[in-house]
């Protein structure tokens, strides 16, 4: 495997847009304190826990959408990828019409719009002419390939809360091929409206209790489920080989699909991740893996059925294990590629990011590599290996 896709794959710029902010040392400085970004919120004439992005952020949606009439009318999820695509790009040194492909994806896409849309046939028995245009999954790298006018292939996916990180074994896939020199890759989320919270809360997992930490993401001794969404989108500029002044290196990658009992199962022991997770740190020593960032979605099975996959694959000598969810929400396609945003500025600091409810872990040697785990609906898993 490692050799067919020809790693290490560099990845040398991650920008983020979410309830942390829109910059490295802003989202850097949000994880170094212990308070979570969840709160209360509207959604239509309810009100529920979620994790919305900050008001300076919320300002660049804004400016966006009025100062270019043709974005007027598109989803926040697209407008979220444009921004965050922008921003990594720009990092990357890479140009408005380069020869790059695209590959940004979302579990839900334009579920805002399509609410609205659906609202207004319900009403008046009809919809607006832009109401399919604007609703396609197709919508998010097609327009961020328009705006950046690149002029390589772009694809939208969606495969639930792992989509991020398949964007990303996308991205090394095609370069690993030859038919593309550069890669960009994430996921984009708008999941704060009523529709989809009244899904989450219809299944049974969603956080209803206000507390410091609403989310109880990675603890194993929580009676109920605790799942929050949060709202953001990712990206990342990926080339072949190593290069010098890369943010780091993806050494490994894995993925795997486990049969389902039910649409939303997953085996006591993960047997998806055991299997992703084993795939990317293929040909190195377990034990040279110093942190692990887990999935970890706040759910009772989902945590548990995790931490026994991760116990399989390092037996008792665990790496450092850690995740963002009880600070960020769960931003389903987006979530991916923030946790190995969070994976990588703990290398880069090489500082162990803790979760502050839970026992603390004491960090005994340097942060070098890091295994980030992503899964989802369809018992669907992929883990991604990178290091400095």
């Amino acid at each position: 495997m490692q050799h067919i896709l020809a790693l290490p794959v560099s990845i040398t710029s991650l920008a983020s847009f979410s309830p942390l902010g829109n910059s490295p040392d802003l989202v850097w400085q949000s994880y170094l304190d212990d308070t979570t970004r969840i709160r209360t919120i509207g959604f239509g004439n309810k009100a529920a826990l979620g994790a919305p992005l900050t008001e300076d952020v919320k300002r660049q949606v804004k400016t966006l959408r009025e100062t270019e009439s043709r974005y007027a009318s598109l989803d926040d999820s697209v407008l979220y990828a444009i921004i965050a695509s922008r921003q990594a790009v720009a990092a990357a040194g890479w140009q408005s019409g380069d020869d790059f492909g695209i590959n940004i994806g979302s579990s839900r896409g334009a579920t805002g719009l399509f609410e609205k849309y659906y609202s207004e046939l319900i009403n008046t028995g009809a919809t607006a002419t832009q109401a399919s245009p604007t609703t396609t999954l197709g919508n998010i790298a097609s327009w961020v390939a328009q705006d950046l006018k690149s002029s390589g292939p772009d694809i939208s996916h969606s495969i639930t809360c792992s989509t991020a990180l398949h964007a990303v074994l996308n991205g090394v896939a095609w370069l690993g091929s030859g038919m593309a020199q550069k890669f960009l890759v994430g996921g984009s989320e708008a999941p704060l409206t009523p529709f989809t919270i009244a899904q989450m809360q219809a299944m049974k997992i969603y956080a209803s209790k206000e507390s410091d930490y609403p989310c109880l993401a990675m603890d194993l001794t929580k009676k109920s489920n605790s799942m929050v969404l949060g709202e953001g989108a990712a990206a990342a500029c990926l080339v072949p080989g190593r290069v010098p002044n890369a943010l780091g290196y993806i050494e490994g990658v894995g993925y795997a699909t486990e049969a389902l009992k039910h649409s939303v199962s997953i085996s006591a022991n993960a047997e998806c991740l055991q299997k992703s997770m084993q795939m990317a740190i293929t040909g190195i020593n377990p034990a040279e893996v110093d942190a692990v960032v887990m999935h970890a979605p706040g759910t009772v099975k989902g945590d548990l059925s995790e931490y026994n996959a991760v116990k399989a694959v390092f037996g008792e000598s665990l790496p450092l294990l850690t995740t963002n969810k009880w600070k960020t929400g769960h931003t389903f396609g987006a979530s991916g590629l923030l946790s190995l945003e969070l994976g990588l500025m703990m290398i880069q600091h090489n500082r162990f990011i803790d979760v502050p409810y839970l026992a603390p872990q004491k960090q005994t040697k340097d942060i070098k590599k890091v295994l980030v785990n992503a899964v989802g609906f369809g018992g669907n898993a992929v883990s991604i290996l990178i290091s400095r």
